[in-house]
């Protein structure tokens, strides 16, 4: 008996009889020739907080990975976190794409686990609670500062993991690489689940602006 649920196959009829009717020439070019986007995002996999739907992407114009808590691992070849590190290799050593773009989110379910390591892992094995010690050190930094709100404590805690990210993913010697010869761009941003907004890590002062729009 067919188990699968009845509402994906509903919205799969919808996409056969609206986007891919129109996109059919595209769609069969992508088959033929591959895919060649431009931008990688690494966002957290919250179903919140869609990559393809906040910068309004078609298909095969980003390269998208998506983790807990869209955290990049230092460069570590013998280290054990390979999935994250599998992607960001294949991102920039085969499709070259010129953008790599670290995108964390509001009320982010990972940071608020993090926030909290002395909770009761999930399930045997601990697997969130293992990819959460990547934010061991800065949330050591941050500390448990009094006079912050629950919430703006998560807030500012999502805001310097993306700048931790962006520091860790420049530690891969191919993107420092390809960063310096000017064929690749880093760049940190985050999404306001609630209001739309999206705030941009400015490189050089580590703040977060809103761009005009």
């Amino acid at each position: 008996m067919n188990r699968f649920p009845k509402h994906l196959l509903d919205g799969h009829r919808d996409f056969m009889a609206g986007r891919y009717t129109n996109e059919r020439e595209r769609y069969h070019e992508l088959a033929d020739e591959g895919q060649k986007p431009s931008t990688m995002v690494i966002a957290c996999c919250d179903s919140r907080a869609t990559p393809e739907m906040i910068f309004g992407a078609g298909p095969g114009e980003m390269f998208v990975l998506r983790n807990v808590a869209n955290l990049v691992p230092e460069f570590e070849p013998d280290g054990g976190q390979h999935g994250t590190s599998a992607g960001i290799e294949f991102a920039t050593q085969v499709l070259g794409v010129k953008n790599i773009i670290i995108m964390g989110h509001g009320r982010c379910g990972g940071i608020k686990a993090a926030l909290d390591p002395a909770g009761e892992p999930l399930a045997e094995g601990d697997f969130i609670g293992k990819w959460l010690t990547l934010l061991e050190p800065v949330r050591k930094q941050f500390g448990t500062n009094s006079l912050l709100t629950a919430s703006e404590r998560q807030t500012m805690l999502e805001r310097i993991s993306i700048r931790n990210s962006v520091k860790n993913l420049r530690s891969f010697p191919y993107v420092r690489q390809a960063e310096t010869e000017g064929r690749l761009s880093v760049h940190g941003a985050w999404f306001d689940i609630k209001t739309g907004e999206l705030w941009i890590l400015d490189d050089e002062t580590g703040d977060f602006e809103r761009p005009e729009l």
